[in-house]
């Protein structure tokens, strides 16, 4: 049977993201029962963090030995990609070791190229193009809150970066009515914008982008933001919180959109910049719902892949 890869969100079908929901919810009552399911009892999970992390290595850690595996991280120090070691030699390495591969790095080709050498499942734990596990988690959190993903209105203000591009193609898969609102200069990939308008069963009229963040956020049932410098631009900081002033989200912003909208960052935040204290702590924050649901998400992607690619 051919191996399945998480790379992206165009690697999933609707029909994949409905079952890792429906697993994830298992998962996660079950959990809360402390029975724990092994289902990758006596397997072992890489993981390469080429990137500082907090949510994903916690979650990544403790979703594979919740799962029965045993995971092994490596620091980007210790492989040295494509300096140290080619990455199809240490694809070829871990294919031989391992039972999945988790990768969090800069660039996506560095995920392609492993993917592409190593016979195991690998899965993007962030690039600087996508981030398919937060935004499985982060749709996975409104599903719990709403009870459906039907009719809702998500809107994303900040900068059109990797969490962009996820929510976007896998909003646009699920149905949901997607809004972004960036500066000027920092939209999403035009690409990731047109695939995501020919997957919406509305078609165009599913996805709008736009500069304004009151049009963005009105009568949205969610807003959602990101740091404005994401890790690697911080020598970009200061441009960036002059080219984002304006787009914070806070409660004069979340006025506009439905009453008790959601409030959703995927962390972390940067206080008073892209968010404010009053709508970070806010009742309607599901932020850390959303930082919780990364372990059940993830644990039935590995759960998910590994067993479609036995």
């Amino acid at each position: 049977m051919p191996k399945h890869d998480l790379r992206r969100i165009g690697d999933l079908t609707l029909e994949d993201v409905r079952a890792v929901f429906d697993l994830a919810a298992t998962l996660k009552a079950e959990l809360k029962r402390r029975a724990l399911r092994p289902l990758l009892a006596g397997r072992s999970v890489a993981m390469l963090f080429e990137k500082p992390s907090l949510r994903t290595r916690a979650t990544f850690d403790l979703g594979a030995a919740q799962l029965g595996a045993h995971p092994i991280s490596f620091t980007g120090a210790e492989v040295g990609l494509g300096r140290r070691e080619s990455i199809p030699d240490v694809a070829r390495n871990l294919e031989r070791w391992v039972d999945l591969v988790v990768m969090r790095t800069f660039a996506q080709s560095n995920v392609d190229q492993l993917a592409a050498h190593c016979s195991k499942p690998v899965i993007n734990a962030l690039s600087d193009y996508e981030h398919p596990c937060q935004a499985l988690a982060d749709f996975f959190t409104l599903n719990e809150h709403f009870g459906s993903l039907d009719s809702l209105r998500v809107a994303y203000v900040g900068d059109g970066n990797n969490v962009t591009h996820s929510l976007l193609l896998l909003g646009a898969l699920l149905g949901v009515e997607m809004r972004v609102a960036t500066p000027d200069g920092y939209a999403p990939a035009a690409a990731v914008v047109e695939q995501a308008r020919r997957t919406h069963p509305r078609g165009a009229a599913g996805v709008w982008t736009g500069h304004d963040p009151l049009e963005c956020v009105r009568g949205c049932d969610a807003v959602y933001t990101d740091v404005w410098a994401s890790m690697g631009q911080e020598h970009e900081a200061a441009e960036r919180a002059r080219a984002f002033a304006g787009y914070q989200v806070n409660s004069a912003l979340l006025a506009r959109a439905k009453p008790g909208a959601k409030v959703m960052h995927c962390l972390p935040a940067h206080r008073g910049e892209e968010i404010s204290d009053d709508a970070m702590d806010s009742p309607h924050s599901i932020v850390f719902d959303q930082a919780e649901n990364r372990l059940h998400v993830q644990k039935a992607v590995m759960a998910y892949l590994f067993e479609r690619s036995r």
